[in-house]
């Protein structure tokens, strides 16, 4: 079997659509995790998709590429939304019943969108109802075998500079493929305040530095505005469909935190609103969200964020929502093309991981998971149909190295927290940086977060989610500038 065999690493949503496209070549698919904990099963935001009345693609792109400060590609930009509806009907033939209002679309709409068309399921439970589907669907799949809960993968296995296989950490078993597709996540674990599961801390990202594939972007991180304040590392998050459901940021003194600061309000970019919640912090001792109004819906609607207010004693529809900005997710990751091939032979990429340039310097609200779909399933239909290719040499191993845990990995999230959070400075990103190099030598995770740091550096002006305050905490009108 393993001859023309596909890996995929990384059972999300990007990582399941590569392998159910890439049929009918036999597809091994390792799941670092239990996928209830993946950070697609998390999502709470639905599927951007110009599918409304009065809605077009044209428009979609364009709101892309604003919030994305026109980094982006935009020919894959183009290749994206233009692939949305048709995502939303695939998604639907396998079983993902989206939310209808009397036979249509019931379309929210989120931070950045000039437009609802937000598609979800479930209410705020969109993430987990297209994972259930689509593993349903892979289960059934003949061409896949899927090994859950023994995915992580330590090492690249190479021959003649073309990656050729992987090795479990496990037992050190090796595995060889014609082609290693890595599906693995984000970066958000390895900062001290996230709305990410343990398991998105980069490790994928490090395995392809490892083997020497190029990055791209790494400075640039998302910090969602509104993850609930309630300690650190992995905070519950509350959706962004509550702000378009009439919902309000407010700051420790009860003020409109958005009022004056963009003309789209509490549904500005990510970026804008995360850096007014990290000033009002810092500033009066606390943002809330408001969500009182008495026609949000919340059962109906919002349940998972709902539940999470209520596991953590806190009644929404009587009392504010404490809230935090929260790192969310890694515009950055290892370069790709189109169809998700890195810099070294034999490696793809797709989903967080991957940086093909869709996104920009910032993620408009629900891209991600319509990414992970569009690009998973492009990268499968084609490694379906390319011919295996051989490989010779020596074979080595390109490897992540060990771990950082316990205090030092503490350590290392408050350090990447402080000096590349939502308002970057020279002066603590050089402090960072001195910080980590006391731990580079002891784990993989501070040598990917010391890339991190020297890429945010190197960038000396504010462009999108990076954001550079060195002459001082930036006033109320500067955090909300779009002149970068």
């Amino acid at each position: 079997m393993a001859a023309g065999r596909v890996v995929v690493v990384g059972s999300g949503i990007a990582g399941l659509c590569v392998a159910l496209a890439a049929a009918p070549r036999a597809v091994l698919l390792l799941g670092r995790a239990h996928r209830g904990a993946s950070a697609s099963a998390l999502a709470q935001g639905g599927i951007a998709a110009a599918v409304g009345a009065g809605d077009c693609a044209d428009a979609h792109a364009r709101d892309t590429l604003v919030a994305g400060a026109f980094r982006n590609d935009a020919p894959r930009v183009r290749a994206l939304v233009d692939a949305a509806p048709g995502a939303i009907a695939w998604l639907q033939s396998i079983g993902v019943a989206f939310d209808q209002d009397h036979g249509r679309p019931r379309l929210g709409r989120e931070g950045g969108h000039g437009a609802a068309r937000i598609v979800h399921a479930g209410g705020d439970a969109t993430g987990a109802a297209v994972m259930a589907a689509l593993s349903r669907a892979a289960r059934c799949a003949a061409h896949i075998e899927w090994h859950e809960g023994d995915g992580d993968v330590d090492a690249l296995l190479m021959r003649g500079g073309r990656v050729t296989g992987v090795r479990l950490s496990r037992e050190g078993v090796l595995l060889k493929a014609d082609t290693v597709v890595l599906a693995t996540g984000g970066i958000g674990a390895l900062f001290a305040r996230t709305s990410n599961p343990d398991g998105s801390d980069g490790a994928g990202l490090a395995l392809a530095l490892a083997a020497g594939a190029q990055p791209r972007d790494l400075e640039f991180m998302q910090f969602h505005p509104t993850a609930m304040d309630v300690g650190t590392g992995s905070l519950p998050l509350v959706t962004e469909a509550l702000r378009g459901a009439g919902a309000r940021l407010l700051d420790g003194n009860g003020n409109a935190l958005m009022q004056g600061v963009h003309p789209q309000g509490d549904l500005a970019p990510r970026d804008i609103v995360a850096r007014r919640v990290w000033q009002a912090r810092h500033e009066t001792g606390a943002a809330v969200l408001d969500a009182r109004a008495g026609w949000i819906d919340w059962e109906r609607r919002f349940p998972t964020a709902l539940a999470a207010c209520r596991a953590h004693g806190i009644d929404p529809r009587r009392e504010p929502i404490p809230v935090t900005a929260a790192a969310h997710f890694h515009m950055g990751g290892v370069a790709t093309d189109d169809l998700g091939r890195t810099s070294v032979p034999g490696l793809h990429a797709v989903g967080e991981v991957a940086c093909n340039g869709v996104h920009g310097a910032n993620r408009l609200a629900s891209n991600s998971l319509l990414e992970g779909v569009v690009f998973g399933r492009r990268l499968g239909m084609r490694l379906a149909q390319v011919a295996p290719t051989g490989a010779s040499g020596p074979r080595t191993l390109a490897e992540r190295g060990p771990p950082l845990e316990g205090e030092e990995l503490v350590r290392l999230r408050t350090t990447l927290w402080n000096a590349a959070g939502p308002v970057r400075t020279a002066e603590g990103m050089t402090a960072g940086l001195e910080q980590l190099a006391v731990l580079s030598g002891r784990g993989w995770q501070a040598k990917l977060a010391e890339a991190i740091l020297a890429a945010a550096l190197r960038r000396g002006t504010s462009l999108g989610a990076h954001w550079r305050g060195d002459s001082g905490v930036p006033s109320r009108q500067a955090v909300g500038s779009r002149a970068d």
